[in-house]
């Protein structure tokens, strides 16, 4: 059953892309709103539009969201660690190796498996209903995800993401330590020489990466980050840390071919996360601790131990 759009376009929204007034509307993300206009399933004052359409206030934007997909995934009983739980979300503390949802390759044995055993079904994300992951995790990156259990907070955690009102902080260790502290802007696309990786591109989408070193390796071959995400592109730290000349240890994909000191994964792990609970207001703070092998990583570089 599709769900009908129909609002007045508020002085606020006014000058606003109509895709992007659109995502705030329906909790959605801005592709998702793009891809209904371009299918003329949204027209402004009864006419069919483009997504880039400048929003005048008082114009009517009337539509259609078609019923979400029923999402392939089957629940499996999947030990996860489960930091917060009540009806409206839960904080998820994943293990590395663990694909976030499923995809080509990866049917089985996703974080979202495991949610679908463990919570129940849970609310549509643009379009596909699939446990409400506003924000995901590479598999081979290990730590902390906020999930949504119901409609309401999943349209508020992802106006939240979208307003970069969650704080999302991650540890690294990386080759080399970099200045002290500092910001990584720098659009992120598709390589064009493999479509599998990503790459700082002019033409990319705009990332932001801010970072501190928290410790330094055995005569500055390596060092321990602090980093906190503005944007959440896909492979964003991995991709800027390389961009920098400072890839994450173990990461066979962005380590720039140098040693993997034992890592069969990044050494990247999401340590911490802050933000208001999307129903309530509380204030939510999360840590997880880091796992065994990037624990057992940083005490090899701390003896100086760099074979």
């Amino acid at each position: 059953m599709t769900t009908a759009i129909d609002f007045v376009a508020t002085p606020d929204e006014a000058g606003h892309r109509l895709d992007s007034a659109l995502a705030s509307r329906l909790g959605r993300s801005r592709s998702f709103c793009a891809q209904l206009i371009r299918g003329g399933l949204v027209r402004v004052n009864g006419e069919p539009v483009k997504p880039s359409h400048a929003l005048k206030r008082g114009e009517r934007v009337q539509g259609d969201e078609p019923p979400a997909q029923r999402s392939s995934a089957e629940p499996e009983s999947l030990p996860i660690d489960i930091l917060f739980d009540d009806a409206d979300l839960c904080v998820v503390d994943k293990p590395a190796g663990m694909a976030t949802h499923p995809a080509r390759g990866t049917p089985r044995g996703t974080l979202v498996n495991a949610l679908l055993a463990a919570v129940g079904p849970l609310p549509a994300i643009n379009g596909v209903m699939r446990p409400g992951i506003v924000h995901r995790l590479d598999k081979d990156t290990s730590g902390l995800l906020v999930v949504a259990k119901s409609e309401r907070a999943m349209r508020a955690l992802a106006n939240a993401m979208a307003a970069r009102r969650i704080r999302r902080e991650y540890d690294a260790v990386a080759w080399g330590v970099p200045e002290a502290r500092g910001t990584i802007d720098a659009p992120i696309g598709r390589d064009p020489a493999n479509p599998t990786r990503f790459a700082v591109r002019d033409d990319g989408r705009p990332a932001v990466t801010r970072y501190r070193v928290a410790e330094r390796f055995f005569f500055d071959a390596a060092s321990l980050l602090a980093l906190e995400l503005e944007t959440g592109r896909t492979h964003q730290i991995r991709v800027h840390l390389l961009a920098i000349d400072h890839p994450i240890i173990g990461d066979a994909t962005y380590g720039g071919g140098r040693p993997r000191l034992g890592m069969k994964r990044q050494a990247l792990h999401a340590s911490r996360l802050r933000f208001a609970h999307p129903i309530t207001g509380q204030s939510l703070e999360f840590s997880s601790a880091w796992p065994r092998d990037f624990e057992e990583l940083v005490a090899r570089l701390r003896a100086g131990r760099v074979e």
